[in-house]
């Protein structure tokens, strides 16, 4: 079975995991984690394509195994002195390399990758992989929107303008296809993006269209509840508001003996619903069939 050495020269070309990790043989913890945080995205197995996914994998392991080495003191120290890395735990980490991954890292979020797009527009680490991918393309845009982490067909002007400051400075050599770029080509990659555009809005909306059902399914006995709650307050307040109605037009300030009779006048209302004799007979009994007794309210005034 390959070691981890011979597969890491296989896949990335190199033996020497510092140049891999392109940090220092010095590097702190903390740097060696983000540089294996930033390779480990670029070969994630659920990033790729379907195509791609089972050499993404096969690299995704090594450079968890090549992180979890750099990460333990003795085993760096091992390979520092004598360029060996122990492959003897090799079937236990093969195993568990997903879970060592999300153990070190939390689930990307929109956000993340929002703030992090800021981060990164503009500063040094651009520049830096703009100079890359110029170089290694050989000034082909092409290569270069493929390299560019967040760089698309908009960024051309502004991502000419530090090329041509670089090439200005010596930092770089000048590419015709690059300076000089054929108006057919660069019309070609514009309507290939504009479809991609499309084509990744239209996979957006519907998975945003998914992730809404599933929030509104969780939350359905919720806002039945909430809707249940409101219909009775809602209720409440109107039956409040009935009572100082009533007050307001029949009431007589604090004296009890001119106070409104809300029993009564509910009583009144359901005999005249029904409609029957003796509904009536009793309504007149009640009020004496003229006026009112006092304190209380006729049935005219009603």
């Amino acid at each position: 079975m390959p070691s981890t050495l011979d597969l890491c020269e296989k896949l990335y070309g190199t033996r020497d995991v510092y140049a891999l990790f392109e940090v220092d043989k010095k590097a702190k913890e903390s740097e060696i984690k983000k540089a294996y945080y930033k390779l480990s995205l670029k070969v994630h197995p659920d990033r790729v394509k379907e195509e791609d996914k089972q050499e993404a994998t096969e690299k995704f392991k090594v450079l968890s195994k090549i992180h979890s080495v750099l990460s333990d003191a003795p085993k760096r120290a091992l390979y520092d002195e004598k360029g060996i890395i122990d492959d003897d735990d090799e079937e236990s980490l093969g195993a568990n390399w997903l879970a060592m991954w999300q153990q070190f890292f939390k689930p990307i979020t929109t956000e993340d990758i929002s703030n992090f797009e800021k981060e990164y527009t503009g500063s040094e680490l651009e520049r830096n992989d703009i100079r890359k991918a110029y170089l290694g393309g050989k000034g082909c845009l092409n290569h270069m929107l493929n390299s560019v982490p967040f760089m698309n067909c908009e960024d051309e002007p502004r991502i000419a303008v530090i090329v041509k400051e670089m090439i200005a400075a010596g930092e770089v050599p000048e590419y015709k296809i690059f300076t000089e770029e054929p108006k057919a080509k660069r019309d070609r990659r514009h309507k290939k993006y504009a479809k991609e555009a499309r084509e990744a809005a239209a996979i957006k909306e519907k998975l945003e269209k998914k992730e809404n059902e599933k929030r509104q399914s969780a939350s359905g006995a919720t806002s039945l509840e909430q809707q249940i709650a409101l219909r009775q307050a809602d209720r409440q307040a109107g039956f409040a508001s009935l009572l100082d109605k009533l007050a307001q037009k029949y009431g007589d300030g604090d004296d009890d003996e001119d106070a409104f009779d809300l029993e009564q006048y509910v009583a009144k209302k359901k005999s005249k619903a029904k409609g029957t004799p003796q509904g009536k007979k009793k309504q007149q009994g009640a009020t004496g069939g003229k006026g009112v007794k006092e304190g209380r309210v006729s049935k005219k005034s009603l």
